[in-house]
This record gives structure tokens, C-alpha cells and sequence, in this order.
């Protein structure tokens, strides 16, 4: 179906910023709830931002106030704009989408739990003090 390409990764000093993209192929993006995901060695993947097909998002306590998550369907994309990074905010970061074959509610709930029909290959980000 779908696949996704991030970039916008890299390495950058505690405090400062960062966006990430994920460009999709091979299917518009309209009809897919769209997530971040990181994963750090020793570590278990955690879901950073979710994003239904109307655009509601939501994020993990960890990210709140810091991090926002947006889709332009136009031009097949999904963002992470990431603010005041922290060193524990270090990880390999993932996009994942998901088909809403019915409910928004579903396909969200489902990515939430880590399950998606579609990965990137990942963009790395290091954040040192």
C-alpha cells in the first residue's frame, strides 16, 4: 500500500529544535491515521504523537507542550515539529500509517497500541547537554 520516507533527523544541543517529515507513495494519505513513534536501545517503542484523517492529534504526557504532530494530504506528508529537546528525547524516530477502513476511533486506537499497516525506515535524532 503505502510507503514512507523520513527525514529531518540529526544531532542538536539540549534546548533547541527540530521538524521531521514523512513523505508518503504509492496511495494518498487521506484516509490514514498517521502517528510518530521512537525507539532507544534497552528501551520499548513509544507512540510521540497520533493524527486521525481530520486531524486530531494527541500526545503522551512525556511530549506534551513540546512536540506537535500535522498532516498536508495535499502533498502527502506528515510532520513532527519537536521543541525544547531534551537528551532523553534521543531515540530513532519512526512514521506509521494505518487505513481507516471505518472508524477514525478504531484506526486510532489501534496505531495507539503500535499496530500499523505501514513503517518507515527511520531518522535518527540525538540531543546532547
Amino acid at each position: 500500500q503505502v510507503q514512507l520516507v523520513e527525514s529531518g533527523g540529526g544531532s542538536v544541543q539540549t534546548g533547541e529544535s527540530l521538524r521531521l517529515s514523512c513523505t508518503a507513495s504509492g496511495s494518498p494519505i487521506n484516509r490514514y491515521c498517521m502517528g510518530w513513534f521512537r525507539q532507544a536501545p534497552g528501551k520499548e517503542r513509544e507512540g510521540v504523537g497520533i493524527i486521525d484523517s481530520v486531524g486530531d492529534a494527541a500526545f503522551p504526557d512525556s511530549v506534551q507542550g513540546r512536540f506537535t504532530i500535522s498532516r498536508d494530504n495535499d502533498k502527502n506528508t506528515l510532520y513532527l515539529q519537536m521543541n525544547n529537546l531534551k537528551p532523553e528525547d534521543t531515540a530513532m524516530y519512526y512514521c506509521a500509517a494505518t487505513l481507516e477502513t471505518h472508524l477514525r476511533s478504531m484506526c486510532v486506537r489501534s496505531l495507539a497500541q503500535g499496530q500499523s499497516d505501514s513503517w518507515g525506515q527511520g531518522t535518527q535524532v540525538t540531543v546532547s547537554s
